[in-house]
């Protein structure tokens, strides 16, 4: 059997090149010697229907994005057969994103963001977040949204990155759990525990949740800390006058008052954090389970070097905009920096 570190650290140091290939191969150059690989994939052992036009003219049909995803990731495996991986030994590589991962020979996902900078992922556990995937992933940002809007698609890669499995995780919250880890653990374990479950389920486009964000950020201060609820207080008037003139929902008081709360218990962090707690109670109730042990061991020894933003529904949302030098929505968390 191919040592998968191995042939991972190849995929790695050759990503330029990939790319340069993928993107002559999109412009229909050199599309031949992918033949066959593209038959054998693309189940049947038939060539998928996109093939001709892309091998005599170098354009694709104006797929929808999730199509497009599924032509980028066969053009890679391609390319990865044929060239970056042909001296290694590889005869073949399957893709099976059904058990879990994109390419299981090599324990390695694919993600084809367009400007946008999303996509939407299988949601398994919420300690994700903080600890990154089980599997290393290359990410592939298309320039999807531009050219849909004039076919024929002449689709192209214009950036790439590969991530460590670790760093499939929310970066700015790592940064703040990061900032935290150490001296809190020293000081109480289980109160720790409580900060890495709210940072794990946290909601970042609700009120509350992101001012607890904040609040955490300089817990370690009483006087940052005042100074916050300070300004949550005028951020909770000016918001909620902006919903009632335009006919939407309030923030609930309940909200303020829990905010409040915290300047009324010492030490300051003790008070932040047990109101990061009420939240998840409140919000998640059951939903939300405390880690297990080997989610808390890979916490406390864990690199938390995350570099992407994530939230969740009933689907992970991976947003690579961070990763690319672009700003997040407005759902993001604070910024942390170390």
């Amino acid at each position: 059997m191919h040592n998968k570190v191995k042939l991972r650290g190849i995929v790695r140091e050759n990503l330029s090149k990939a790319v340069s290939q993928m993107n002559s191969v999109l412009r229909g150059r050199g599309v031949k010697k992918l033949e066959a690989v593209l038959a054998r994939i693309g189940g049947g052992g038939t060539l998928p229907h996109w093939y001709r036009a892309l091998e005599s003219e170098g354009v694709l049909p104006n797929l929808d994005g999730k199509t497009i995803g599924s032509v980028v990731e066969m053009l890679f495996v391609g390319i990865l057969e044929t060239s970056i991986l042909a001296d290694a030994g590889i005869r073949q590589l399957k893709i099976n994103p059904a058990r879990g991962v994109d390419l299981p020979d090599l324990d390695l996902g694919v993600k084809s963001p367009s400007k946008n900078y999303c996509t939407s992922e299988p949601f398994i556990s919420a300690y994700h977040r903080m600890l990154g995937s089980e599997f290393d992933i290359v990410v592939l940002l298309t320039d999807y949204q531009a050219k849909k809007k004039t076919p024929p698609l002449q689709l192209q890669i214009i950036d790439s990155r590969y991530l460590k499995n670790t760093q499939v995780a929310d970066r700015n919250l790592c940064n703040l759990a990061k900032r935290h880890r150490s001296w809190l653990i020293k000081e109480n374990e289980a109160t720790a525990q409580k900060l890495f479950r709210f940072l794990a389920y946290v909601n970042q486009s609700d009120w509350r949740a992101r001012w607890l964000l904040k609040l955490i950020d300089g817990m370690r201060d009483e006087q940052i800390v005042l100074k916050r609820i300070k300004e949550s207080n005028t951020d909770f008037v000016r918001r909620n006058n902006a919903a009632l003139k335009n006919d939407k929902p309030v923030i609930p008081d309940a909200d303020l008052d829990a905010i409040n709360r915290i300047q009324k218990v010492h030490p300051a962090h003790i008070a932040v954090i047990e109101a990061a707690e009420n939240w998840v109670l409140e919000v998640l109730k059951d939903a939300a389970r405390p880690p297990s042990e080997y989610e808390w061991r890979r916490f406390r020894s864990g690199p938390l070097d995350g570099q992407i933003g994530m939230s969740f529904a009933l689907q992970w949302r991976y947003n690579f905009g961070q990763l690319f030098g672009k700003n997040g929505r407005s759902d993001e968390p604070i910024e942390i920096k170390l």
